[in-house]
């Protein structure tokens, strides 16, 4: 990730870089003058750059005051520097023709104006940027006398050493996650261990969430009851000689000095040879790394005589590791229940939890409920959260954080800060956020990955290192994720700190005198946000907007926009896009879910767009000249939204393209097909009749189909034709959707498909040679058959063998709609499959295979959750709810499988059995 173009570490210095040595290739060899000025300027920025670069790995208070007021001028320079060089681009340009890039743009400025006249204004402009420079580095210079600055030594003591010593009768929501952890540590059961195995329970969560106590506590309770025992921190930075001393020293119960030349391996062995034949029980606290791990591991002896060990880490993949290592479990900690939250608090703002007035229990509870809270206790929360500010509890506890992030490379911390534009508790859509950390370029590399995966391996480090915590997946699939409030606190004062992110709220507005460089509006439904005042908004690169709009400014204001994002911002309207062709520079616009019903022709101006969500408007026909729009990957739109002809302009295109065939052109349909990097097509074939398109002509949608080689994900609406014997589908399909009406049975063309993941398809009915052909795809995880017609010829079991297949799914979703269930699986069917869910016709099921619902399902060994849905008249659906209860309580017995079951049209599920 080295390629990162801005960070909060050197601000826009890179791209700054790139754009003036592009000034230095041949087309500009004429211009000597310039040329020398751009060499200073470029060796000078680039030297900043890997200064400031490495002055960011330095934990808080690393350097002094002058130098954090040093970097941050440097960083703002950086973002006015970009500003200028962008600004001088355009001003020199033909305001008619808008030439695409930065090397394009001075192309058309030499032909333009004249050599003489643009050599002039170039030189111009790189003088007054070289000014800035020597500014900044002499002011840096005038106050950096000898011996006037000194750095101060950190004396504030390590919070988490501090843990070890506190009294279980002060903790608060300790005794039931300590109870589990002493069970995991106790229970020879389900891990395969014998009496004689060593165990590892892995305990893993963020910073600061009492990994360190929970560990100390269980530690203080059983260590009595081994022959020795152990509480050792590795940190950051760990000193392994010094831990493999402290491991010794503390196990033999005397101080370990040693006397010979000495090395980890000699100590390692030292320690194996003490803890052989012996009981022992040791914490290993505050793993960062699996390298760490790797070397202490073989200190301890495998079998060993039923000892245990504790790990702790903040990383996920550490935790896995640990316990990998030997037999063990990794268990994530949790952050404090209502109950136990409200406890906590209750303490800290009375001596005793009893003391505190039973009037005030609402108004705490609304407090403690931070994202679900009512309007008018915003300012209580605001004025709680000042004073938590000065608590230094809280300051121990943004310590302990701060070291998370500090352990991160730039770029990661770069795209956590950013996740502050969110209002606290807000559900984050991976996607979305991916795609703004690239328009920001946060993700920039030319290598073998493209832009998204490396996003998507920075989303995945941040969740692996419990920085953000997951909320949705889709097999295996993360979909949306949030940010836990004590991290939020930190990110948002550090942005704040940075000048990363302004944010602006209807009870609170970010305290700075800076230019604001990214602005997150957060207000509620039913108040509009107004402008903010005192704040300097005209360099904005990015705008997000939460809430009600009220009266905005005009978009031709912020002409340095690179994301613009109103998804959350309700009553966008049409008039409020006035001006959005003057933003030359953006790249992510969202307007999905707004009131837009138009786009103005001005958005073909945007050279720069790369992305565009305008699901959930009322747009229904794109301007002609979105085609321009060559940069564009990711286009999302509604179903019925009809296209202008030119898409094969837009080569760039790779999702998202949902087609009406019945709306577009030929000519649109014809160059669908030479959409070469296309990866998500929806093609819905409402209205389009079999003797072809409405207009007369004829037109091939399986051969523009079969040419796009790239295509993932293809979703078929309403053409039960489309899937032929001879048709062959793009072999890099991994999902296959089709549905609106019935196919016959599974093609053979689908049995070619070795990349597919997921498939949905509508059948009339559904048998053994379909589900050979289902069960040989070697990828598929999910597979969803909704069956439709059962013809009485056809009223047969169909019994799920082993034989099948079927060796990858994991979920299966089985729809016979208005019929009975069918189905039988036996013993070696479907091995990896964890959830089934079902939909029959609970009176004909029940004639059909008799009163006990007996589907097999007990022969699914990797089952954990089944649900069903049973439609027919109340006293069936009960006898069907009773046969399944008396049919799967077993299940929940031995194998605390989730069931849920839920008759046809009740609104929520009703719990059966629970895990």
């Amino acid at each position: 990730m080295e390629g990162a173009l801005v960070s909060v570490a050197t601000g826009a210095l890179k791209p700054v870089v790139g754009k003036l040595f592009a000034l230095l290739g041949d087309e500009y060899k004429r211009f000597k003058g310039v040329r020398d000025q751009i060499r200073f300027l470029t060796s000078e920025l680039a030297t900043m750059h890997a200064f400031l670069l490495k002055m960011s790995e330095e934990e808080e208070g690393g350097h002094d005051p002058l130098d954090q007021a040093w970097m941050k001028e440097v960083r703002e320079l950086s973002y006015d520097m970009e500003e200028s060089i962008d600004d001088f681009m355009l001003h020199v340009g033909d305001k008619d023709a808008k030439p695409d890039g930065f090397i394009d743009k001075i192309k058309h400025s030499l032909g333009k104006l004249g050599k003489m006249k643009t050599h002039r204004r170039i030189g111009k402009e790189i003088e007054d940027l070289k000014k800035q420079i020597i500014e900044v580095g002499e002011r840096n210079a005038r106050y950096r006398t000898g011996g006037v600055i000194s750095k101060m030594s950190n004396l504030t003591i390590d919070p988490r050493a501090l843990a070890i010593f506190e009294h279980a009768s002060k903790l608060v929501g300790i005794e039931e996650p300590k109870a589990e952890i002493i069970k995991l540590l106790t229970e020879e059961q389900g891990c395969g261990l014998t009496p004689q195995n060593l165990k590892v329970v892995a305990i893993v969560g963020f910073g600061g969430i009492g990994k360190t106590t929970l560990a100390n506590q269980v530690y203080q309770e059983l260590k009595v009851q081994f022959q020795c025992s152990a509480f050792i921190s590795v940190s950051r930075t760990p000193d392994m000689m010094s831990i493999l001393r402290t491991i010794l020293s503390e196990v033999s119960k005397q101080r370990y000095v040693d006397t010979e030349a000495g090395s980890i391996q000699h100590l390692i062995s030292k320690v194996h040879d003490f803890l052989i034949g012996k009981r022992y029980f040791i914490v290993v606290d505050d793993i960062w790394s699996v390298g760490a791990w790797e070397i202490i591991q073989y200190a301890f002896p495998m079998m060993s005589g039923g000892s245990r060990i504790i790990t702790t880490s903040r990383v996920k993949d550490v935790a896995q590791y640990c316990s990998a290592s030997f037999t063990g479990c990794v268990y994530n900690i949790r952050p404090l229940d209502m109950v136990h939250s409200r406890q906590l608090f209750h303490r800290r703002l009375f001596k005793y939890e009893e003391d505190f007035p039973s009037h005030l229990k609402d108004v705490s509870d609304e407090i403690l409920r931070k994202g679900n809270t009512k309007y008018e206790w915003e300012q209580v929360k605001v004025s709680i959260g000042c004073a938590l500010e000065r608590n230094p509890t809280v300051e121990g506890m943004m310590k302990i954080i701060s070291l998370s992030y500090f352990d991160l490379p730039a770029h990661l911390k770069t795209c956590l800060l950013y996740l502050s534009i969110f209002p606290e508790d807000a559900i984050i859509q991976k996607k979305g956020l991916i795609w703004r950390w690239i328009a920001e370029r946060f993700i920039y590399n030319e290598g073998r990955y493209t832009l998204y995966e490396l996003g998507e391996k920075c989303f995945n480090e941040l969740v692996n290192r419990s920085l953000i915590q997951l909320v949705e997946t889709n097999y295996g699939v993360v979909k949306s994720c949030r940010v836990h409030d004590t991290i939020l606190d930190f990110i948002i004062s550090k942005s704040i700190e940075e000048n990363f992110v302004t944010l602006v709220s209807d009870s609170n507005i970010t305290e700075t005198q800076s230019k604001v460089r990214r602005l997150s509006l957060q207000g509620h439904k039913e108040k509009n946000l107004c402008e903010p005042e005192n704040l300097v908004l005209c360099h904005i690169r990015s705008l997000h907007v939460f809430g009600h709009l009220g009266e905005f400014p005009s978009l031709d204001r912020f002409m340095h926009l690179r994301v613009l994002d109103f998804e959350s911002g309700y009553m966008l309207e049409n008039n409020h896009l006035e001006g959005i062709g003057r933003l030359l520079q953006l790249r992510y616009l969202n307007l999905k879910g707004t009131e837009v019903s138009e786009l103005p022709q001005q958005i073909g101006n945007l050279l720069c767009l790369e992305m565009l969500d305008l699901r959930g408007t009322s747009v229904h026909e794109l301007p002609a000249s979105i085609v321009n729009l060559k940069k564009m990957v990711n286009l999302l739109v509604n179903n019925y939204v009809k296209f202008p002809d030119g898409i094969a302009k837009m080569q760039a295109l790779e999702s998202h393209i949902n087609v009406h065939v019945s709306r577009q052109s030929i000519n649109f349909l014809q160059e669908l097909g030479q959409l070469k990097n296309l990866k998500t097509l929806l093609l819905d074939f409402e209205g389009v009749s079999a003797t072809g398109h409405e207009n007369g002509a004829t037109v091939d949608m399986k051969a523009i189909v079969s040419s796009l080689q790239n295509l993932g994900t293809l979703s078929i609406g309403k053409n039960s034709n489309f899937l032929t014997e001879a048709y062959l589908l793009p072999p890099a399909l991994k999902k296959l959707v089709v549905w609106g009406s019935t196919v016959t049975r599974v093609p053979n063309s689908v049995g070619s498909l070795v990349n597919l993941r997921s498939l949905l398809l509508w059948m009339d009915h559904v048998g053994e040679e379909d589900f050979c052909i289902l069960g040989g795809l070697p990828s598929l995880l999910k597979l969803n058959l909704v069956i439709g017609n059962c013809e009485d010829s056809r009223k047969i079991r169909l019994i799920v063998r082993g034989a099948h297949g079927f060796s990858c799914l994991r979920i299966f979703w089985y729809s016979i709609w208005d019929d009975e269930m069918n189905l039988m699986f036996t013993a070696g069917s479907m091995p990896k499959l964890e959830e089934f869910q079902t939909r029959f016709d609970a009176v004909k099921t029940e004639s059909f295979i008799g009163g006990d619902l007996d589907f097999g399902v007990e022969n699914l060994t990797s089952l954990t959750s089944i649900r069903w849905i049973a439609s027919g008249h109340g006293d069936a659906v009960n006898a069907a709810r009773a046969a399944m209860e008396r049919k799967l309580g077993a299940l929940r017995t031995t194998r605390g499988v989730n069931v849920t079951g839920m008759p046809y049209g009740c609104a929520e599920p009703q719990k059966v059995c629970r895990r």
